[in-house]
């Protein structure tokens, strides 16, 4: 029982003492572990490199075409409409001195008529007078201190001022018969028509409504960043010809149609709700165009071009390496992220142009950064494939 005993005693003890002497020897003759440098983790950026350039400003901004004239037209006599030009349509162009309409003229005539009768006695009544008055001096040649009614002078400022009077009703008359014949003073195209053939109008009644053709106009709203690109001042005033050069340009009828204008003037005030002011541009023969082109019809919305001031010693950067607050990301010698505040001298949907804060051939980052922070290691990928433009970094 003894033996017994001590071996379930000394047992365990030469198991433990077995697992032991093992684990050593597998602990002295495991192999040495390699020891290397720690891996840093690079975020891979898009980065175009900054580069030194002269530019003009441009500015791009939107608006609407309207005729710079566009009236009713009013008949200016009463009469039966005894005549219609084949123009006098919606949408008919007519030249300026055309007749549109022409009024029934006899009773005018019959006026004009009357009108040179009634001169033709004017004038003979002061031939009258005159006769009449030099009479009279021979007759009182020996009197002193005759009286102007002796000699018949109120007679004779009696006559003059009867003839003035009927040469004004002749050139009323006249103007009345000119007016049957209804016409423009400028090239036009008529928008809608209110009367027609046989029909009675009378002085004063609207007939039809037109716009010029001569030129057209477009408003343009522009921020004060737009005023500083232009470098214009509000309340300008192109010389005749010597506007800033614009670039027109929509889609019409499946296609990008463009045209060229000049800015000719800013508005003299700004809007207080927008802090804005508005630009005209003058487009010069809008309809008169080449076949297969589109004239630039009143209505239609365009986007306008306009050059501005020009840039000097500039360093022009993509768009999307401009970021928000004035900022640029930059990929520094040390691959590492660097954030710069910089002056922005001009920028367009493309391009911005900085005029301190970078150098030239500074890396700049131009691909979305995901929470950026100064120092953080970057892989640069040179060539940007339409890189992403951001308005917040």
């Amino acid at each position: 029982m003894a033996s017994i005993e001590m071996k379930r005693i000394i047992g365990p003890f030469v198991v433990v003492v077995v697992t032991l002497l093992v684990v050593i020897g597998l602990v002295r003759t495991a192999p040495e572990p390699e020891v290397g440098e720690a891996v840093t983790n690079r975020i891979g950026v898009y980065i175009e490199r900054a580069t030194r350039t002269g530019a003009r400003a441009e500015v791009t901004v939107y608006g609407e075409v309207r005729p710079r004239v566009q009236i009713d037209v009013i008949s200016e006599v009463s009469g039966r409409v005894t005549d219609v030009s084949s123009r006098f349509n919606e949408g008919g162009s007519v030249m300026a001195g055309d007749a549109l309409l022409t009024i029934e003229d006899r009773d005018y005539v019959v006026a004009v008529s009357e009108a040179r009768a009634r001169l033709a006695a004017r004038r003979l009544e002061l031939e009258q007078a005159l006769a009449d008055a030099d009479v009279a001096r021979q007759q009182l040649a020996g009197e002193v201190n005759p009286s102007d009614l002796a000699l018949r002078k109120p007679q004779i400022a009696q006559a003059r001022a009867g003839v003035q009077a009927a040469e004004l009703s002749l050139s009323r008359a006249e103007s009345d018969l000119s007016r049957t014949k209804i016409s423009l003073p400028f090239d036009a195209r008529i928008t809608q028509t209110m009367v027609d053939e046989g029909q009675y109008v009378g002085a004063g009644r609207t007939v039809a409504s037109v716009f010029s053709t001569d030129v057209a106009e477009v408003r343009l709203p522009l921020t004060d960043a737009d005023i500083a690109a232009l470098g214009v001042p509000i309340g300008f005033e192109a010389p005749e010809g010597a506007g800033l050069p614009v670039q027109l340009s929509s889609n019409v009828a499946g296609a990008t149609r463009r045209w060229s204008g000049q800015l000719v003037r800013l508005d003299a005030s700004l809007d207080p709700r927008t802090r804005s002011t508005f630009g005209t541009v003058e487009v010069a023969d809008p309809f008169d165009v080449a076949d297969g082109d589109m004239p630039m019809a009143p209505g239609l919305f365009v986007a306008a071009e306009i050059e501005g001031r020009t840039l000097v010693d500039v360093l022009a950067i993509p768009a999307a390496g401009l970021r928000a607050g004035g900022r640029v990301f930059i990929m520094n010698d040390d691959d590492v992220l660097e954030i710069r505040s910089v002056i922005v001298a001009h920028a367009t949907a493309s391009v911005a142009y900085l005029s301190n804060g970078v150098n030239e051939g500074d890396r700049i980052i131009v691909s979305p950064i995901r929470n950026p922070v100064a120092g953080m290691a970057l892989s640069a990928i040179e060539e940007a494939a339409e890189p992403v433009q951001l308005s917040a970094g």
